[in-house]
């Protein structure tokens, strides 16, 4: 008896959780309200150039983030005056867990369900309410030789990891990753070669119908690369230089 009551009271929590989830979700994406949007600095190598950028940090340095969402969303119709509210929220001093080992399907599901829960716990003193979308910024001292871990966004939990680099000159880059892997926990998709990071044709195109085609002026967002050519792309300086694709509009849906 006891243990059937158990087993029943965690279907009840497990039942609870996915239409909670399947709510937020929901809401995310019906562009009727603002999304509150939190960022959590985090000192990722340690190093005194991380903790000095961070002690710098404003709620402006991510502005270029809610001007490039509102001025997207418009193109597809929608014209809520603040559709994403970003909040700066207190330096983390826990690091996310890490995924280990080879990527198998059990081990990304495993580690999905680490980080939601790291993310509630590392924050718990700090958010009441909790926001719709954590952003967590892991910032490195910057260097020509150091190559960025890839950055990850969640819809499941609504969780963001951006790995960064801790220089005012990267800002606009930095913002770059950050709406990336924001819109991921609203539902979009990677638009770009897992295998070089190019972006692919021609969703990942942020003018895939310009004549001629090379060079693109704009990166789609979910692409990340502004196509130089069919080989070579770049990384945008800011969002001023990305777009929200026809697709990606539908995946977080725009149209």
């Amino acid at each position: 008896m006891f243990k059937a009551i158990r087993i029943g009271i965690l279907l009840f929590v497990l039942f609870f959780v996915a239409v909670s989830t399947l709510l937020t979700q929901a809401r995310s994406t019906d562009w009727d309200s603002s999304l509150w949007v939190k960022i959590y600095p985090i000192n990722a190598d340690g190093s005194d150039v991380s903790s000095r950028y961070i002690d710098k940090l404003k709620v402006k340095t991510f502005s270029g983030i809610e001007e490039f969402v509102v001025r997207e969303i418009a193109k597809y119709g929608h014209d809520l005056r603040r559709p994403v509210r970003i909040e700066l929220g207190r330096e983390i001093t826990e690091q996310p867990p890490a995924l280990g080992g080879e990527p198998t399907a059990w081990r990304v599901l495993l580690w999905s369900l680490k980080i939601r829960w790291w993310a509630s716990s590392v924050t718990k003193d700090q958010d009441d309410p909790a926001p719709d979308v954590r952003i967590f910024v892991r910032y490195h001292s910057p260097s020509d030789a150091f190559h960025l871990e890839n950055s990850v966004g969640l819809q499941k939990g609504m969780v963001g990891i951006v790995n960064a680099f801790a220089s005012r000159r990267q800002k606009g880059r930095n913002n770059v990753i950050i709406a990336h892997e924001f819109l991921h926990t609203l539902g979009a998709t990677d638009k770009y070669d897992s295998a070089d990071g190019n972006p692919t044709f021609p969703h990942g195109y942020g003018e895939p119908d310009r004549r001629p085609l090379f060079p693109q002026r704009y990166a789609e967002i979910m692409g990340g690369r502004i196509a130089i050519s069919k080989l070579d792309a770049m990384v945008p300086k800011s969002l001023r230089y990305a777009v929200i694709g026809e697709q990606t509009a539908e995946e977080i849906q725009l149209r």
